[in-house]
């Protein structure tokens, strides 16, 4: 399998830390920040507004990372494709996943790729349940070493 992630990456995690499992995406970021030199966006629960910053950016791949309802167990993930994050459940944001894709596909040439986590808990709290942490470290390993 050839690696998804090549040239300029921008990796870019949505999330509402103050929905505990849906805090996932900043919380990659944050473990991800100056350990690579990949671009890290938190773009927190407002994807949209870190449209412009990514087209400006050019990137060759964008990978964007959340917790996403794909009925699987808690903390599994998966690589979504376009067509794959469409039929997906998605996420708690406002902005149709469809749109924030399209967008980037008609503004950049990069390719587009989700990282999708299945959340347990995606109400009000704080903190991530023990199946997202051990998510966390496994994606940010995967990550780290070039292994998706």
């Amino acid at each position: 399998m050839k690696p998804m992630l090549k040239g300029k990456v921008i990796i870019v995690g949505i999330g509402n830390s103050l929905r505990c499992d849906d805090g996932f995406g900043p919380a990659l970021i944050k473990m991800l920040e100056d350990k690579s030199d990949m671009v890290c966006i938190d773009a927190g629960s407002a994807p949209e507004n870190y449209l412009g910053k990514i087209v400006k950016l050019n990137p060759d791949t964008v990978l964007i990372v959340d917790a996403v309802h794909l009925g699987l167990k808690p903390g599994e993930y998966e690589i979504l494709k376009k067509k794959d994050i469409v039929k997906s459940g998605f996420t708690t944001h406002d902005i149709s996943p469809n749109m924030f894709i399209e967008y980037l596909e008609n503004n950049t040439k990069a390719d587009i790729y989700m990282l999708g986590v299945q959340p347990i808990d995606v109400s009000f709290g704080e903190g991530m349940s023990d199946h997202m942490e051990r998510a966390l470290k496994k994606c940010t390993k995967l990550i780290l070493s070039s292994r998706l």
